[in-house]
């Protein structure tokens, strides 16, 4: 016992709280403590009489996109948040081979499907692929063949919509939306381990 003590006295043990922790960091510890009896949440509106969802033009709803890639594939997360501040997370495993701008138009359209399905006809899109985003604004010329269709995709859903705008937001304040994407490729990693 009193060598223990001498051990001890010879260190100075500081502890130093973290002050920001990235949304990849959240995925990963939210991964790492998986259940083996998931099921996933239910987003469907409690309310059934509910016909559409209205914004306030003062907060519109807000979309978020990304995609995360790995050695295994790539996936893709979609963040809606309401006007009250509310968020409904979505996240898909993309089963074909295809670009990271590619997973970047998927991701767009899953959210923009989410969004029109809830009868959202106010939007403001936020996405980190700048090619993805000045595309989608027609401020650049979509010439690669695999993304021409994903452009005409987008821009069929876009007459669902009374107003919507595309904004580009550097990557590290898209962290929710990469959060997502990122947990979407850790539990396809858990998956395929069992």
């Amino acid at each position: 016992m009193a060598r223990w003590q001498i051990l001890l006295s010879e260190f100075d043990i500081v502890y130093v709280s973290q002050k920001a922790i990235k949304g990849s960091a959240i995925a990963e510890f939210l991964a790492s403590r998986a259940l083996e009896d998931y099921e996933p949440l239910n987003f469907d509106f409690p309310n059934e009489e509910l016909m559409c969802v209205a914004a306030t033009e003062d907060h519109p709803w807000k979309l978020s996109f990304d995609r995360a890639s790995n050695a295994v594939g790539n996936e893709i997360g979609v963040v809606l948040i309401s006007p009250n501040g509310d968020y409904y997370p979505f996240m898909c495993k993309l089963d074909f081979d295809c670009t990271n701008n590619m997973a970047e138009y998927e991701a767009c359209i899953m959210g923009l499907r989410a969004a029109i399905a809830r009868g959202i006809r106010t939007l403001e899109v936020y996405g980190d692929s700048t090619l993805v985003i000045y595309q989608l604004r027609g401020e650049w010329e979509t010439r690669d063949p695999k993304l021409i269709n994903y452009r005409k995709i987008v821009l069929g859903l876009l007459e669902e919509f009374d107003d919507i705008t595309f904004n580009y937001i550097p990557r590290d304040e898209n962290q929710m939306a990469d959060a997502i994407a990122t947990l979407a490729s850790m539990l396809e990693l858990i998956k395929r381990r069992r």
